[in-house]
């Protein structure tokens, strides 16, 4: 099987390419990469020397992509994965459009031609940031708990499918949902199979913190660099819940997609760590303390836009579905990047 994953040299696209190789032998992999994001190219040499066929280009541009070889399948891990893109001042809203639906277009376009399958890896923030801000929560232990409420799609499991995808969302998970609904009219349309895999944090080992995107990373290598934390929203608190998963556990359900492309599940779906592997800012805090030693954190009242108390992902339908489980843990996972932190100083400068 040929496979062509956009955004290899990032966290997501990386972990993905280096598991899916280790565990499957008859896989030829053509990764695609811009190396818009500082520190991607780090990520060159490792998969050069797993055999991966390495192109620069950029999935916006048509010409780029109609030079791609013809595979089986598209994993597409290429975006700009920030929920702030395009309102923080930081970056731009064209290029995060272009980014992240422009280059669906050019992917789809890609598949219709070549009869490929599509695979997305979405995210949770597709659904509403105004519905997610007002879930009903209380601070208990350090962390914010789910309070009882009647909202469709919601329960002490986490969020899943039927939670509301109304507007305002993020120009972020605008564009997002914009691609889902694309990828799922071209897939009908045109007769080529797709699936879309709704995503929560991911995290591990390697990956790129920021403070708007791979927060677990970002605050592991910042405690042990000792640099200032702050807590932004609610109150200072540090309460804010958010689940993780590790990019390898979804090989296997990859695996499964492109193997039974008319398997009769759902065509998308929620994956992330669940409760379980779920975590506070506060608690977060105190597992680096118990690692690192103390750190500055300060509790600051501003209110960061689009922000939400607490999302969880429900995964019950792809365990159903497809009997998909998680399994590396909150811990593993947590051990894996202080590990990584350890032993590459200054990697945020690196990367940031």
């Amino acid at each position: 099987m040929k496979i062509l994953i956009t955004g290899i040299c990032g966290f997501a696209g990386f972990s993905i390419t280096k598991r899916f190789l280790e565990s499957y032998s008859n896989l030829q992999i053509i990764g695609l990469d811009n190396f818009s994001r500082k520190g991607s190219e780090l990520n060159i040499s490792d998969l050069t020397k797993l055999g991966v066929n390495l192109i620069r280009g950029d999935i916006r541009s048509q010409s780029d992509i109609d030079a791609l070889p013809k595979v089986d399948w598209v994993l597409d891990c290429a975006a700009n994965p920030s929920v702030l893109a395009g309102l923080n001042g930081q970056s731009s809203r064209r290029q995060l459009l272009e980014h992240n639906l422009l280059g669906t277009i050019n992917l789809l376009e890609y598949c219709k031609s070549n009869k490929a399958g599509l695979i997305l890896l979405s995210t949770s923030r597709t659904y509403s940031a105004s519905e997610l801000a007002a879930l009903p929560v209380e601070s208990s232990n350090d962390r914010f708990e789910l309070q009882d409420c009647n909202v469709s799609g919601v329960s002490t499991l986490g969020i899943s499918e039927d939670f509301p995808t109304t507007a305002p969302l993020s120009l972020y998970g605008a564009s997002k949902l914009a691609s889902e609904t694309l990828i799922s009219e071209y897939a009908e349309c045109f007769d080529f199979p797709a699936w879309i895999n709704r995503c929560g944090v991911l995290a591990g080992a390697g990956q790129f913190g920021k403070a708007d995107q791979g927060i677990f990373s970002f605050w592991i290598h910042s405690f042990r660099e000792k640099k200032p934390l702050k807590y932004i929203g609610f109150n200072g608190s540090g309460h804010q819940v958010r689940d993780t998963l590790h990019p390898q556990d979804i090989v296997p359900l990859l695996s499964r997609q492109m193997l039974e492309p008319d398997w009769e599940a759902p065509k998308t779906i929620n994956l992330g760590g669940g409760i379980e592997n779920s975590m506070s800012l506060k608690e977060l805090t105190l597992w680096c303390e118990d690692r690192f030693g103390q750190n500055e954190v300060l509790a600051s009242q501003d209110k960061r836009p689009i922000d939400a108390p607490w999302i969880v992902m429900d995964s019950t339908t792809a365990q159903k579905a497809w009997n998909w489980s998680v399994k590396t843990k909150i811990e593993q996972i947590l051990v894996e990047i202080a590990n990584h932190a350890e032993t590459h100083s200054g990697w945020l400068k690196i990367t940031n």
